[in-house]
């Protein structure tokens, strides 16, 4: 006689929410990546120097500030998706 052994295993409701948020805050990310390029890229010239430097430095730290969001974010929510996985259950068939 053949037993067949099945995996089972589904998030719960709170786990599928998790994982939608995760999902949706990094697309949401990628979208204001994005859209931070192109504002800074359709900047006017800088004139001088110092507003060369200005520009450069403000980019800079806008940048840095989202990618720190992206990445607290992204660990917030990762620790939900993954502490809110099921622990996988073997079902055998006879």
């Amino acid at each position: 006689m053949a037993q067949v052994q099945r995996e089972v295993s589904d998030r719960t409701i709170f786990g599928k929410i998790c994982k939608w948020l995760f999902i949706i805050f990094n697309v949401l990310m990628i979208i204001w990546l994005v859209s931070a390029i192109g504002a800074v890229g359709e900047m006017d010239a800088p004139r001088n120097s110092a507003e060369e430097a200005g520009t450069a430095i403000g980019a800079t730290i806008g940048f840095g500030m989202l990618l720190f969001v992206w990445a607290v974010g992204d660990l917030i929510l990762g620790m939900f998706v993954l502490f809110t996985r099921r622990k996988k259950i073997i079902t055998t068939d006879d």
